[in-house]
């Protein structure tokens, strides 16, 4: 990493700009949801039927819900969807990318059910995903394409299973365009993007060269976006 001499803002190798953040929030009640019908009925219109909806019971500034579509024999892995991560805008450097929801796919083995929470192997995905919708609002930041949140500092494995420990900010690709913008009305428009986890040898990767050259990796060793804990490291 260096100092962009212009502006005095870090930048990574690839001379991307990385977004650095304050301090933690102080805890505050969260207020509701805002968009909740019109990202359900999103949710149905373009993925398929909400099996079930993991609802928060006490929230920290924005209540975050997480919308689970089951495998179908065209579609065979689990989707998780959040809403409320797009109740307040992040401070994003455009009105136009300020509302954001996240999602993840996970293989149809994958157990999703409460009673399996107690395992961090199974519950890590929905949990990360929770804390990425929140981090905006915490921290008076934003999320965008391309952007890596790792686990920590220095970056640690998301459970035992795996030695995955980032996530990177991606265009879905599981499912057709039309589900990656909900206008909401001339002044709101929530992009649906897609949580992907990383090592830390492709988050380096892409801070010297890019999210470009990632991408290109993933294409060579054709990555699939839905999860897989033990999958090769395609920067190694």
């Amino acid at each position: 990493m260096a100092k962009n001499e212009k502006d005095g803002k870090l930048v990574s190798l690839s001379g991307a700009l990385i977004w650095e953040h304050g301090e933690e929030k102080p805890w505050e009640a969260a207020r509701g949801e805002s968009c909740l019908v019109e990202i359900t009925e999103h949710i149905e219109q373009h993925l398929g039927p909400i099996a079930m909806v993991f609802h928060e019971v006490v929230s920290d500034t924005v209540h975050i819900d997480v919308h689970h579509v089951e495998p179908t024999e065209d579609a065979p892995f689990h989707t998780l969807v959040t809403s409320g991560m797009s109740s307040l805008p992040m401070n994003a450097p455009s009105p136009e990318l300020a509302f954001m929801e996240l999602m993840v796919c996970l293989p149809p083995e994958w157990r999703v059910r409460h009673e399996e929470w107690n395992d961090e192997a199974w519950y890590w995905p929905i949990r990360r995903l929770k804390e990425l919708a929140r981090f905006p609002h915490k921290y008076d930041t934003w999320l965008g394409y391309g952007h890596t949140v790792p686990n920590g500092d220095p970056p640690e494995p998301y459970a035992a299973n795996t030695k995955l420990n980032c996530i990177a900010i991606l265009p879905q690709i599981a499912w057709p365009s039309e589900f990656d913008e909900l206008v909401v009305d001339g002044e709101k428009t929530i992009r649906f993007m897609y949580t992907m986890p990383i090592y830390q040898e492709e988050m380096d990767l892409k801070l010297r060269c890019g999210i470009e050259a990632l991408l290109d990796r993933f294409a060579e060793h054709e990555t699939r976006s839905v999860l897989d804990p033990i999958r090769p490291n395609v920067a190694l």
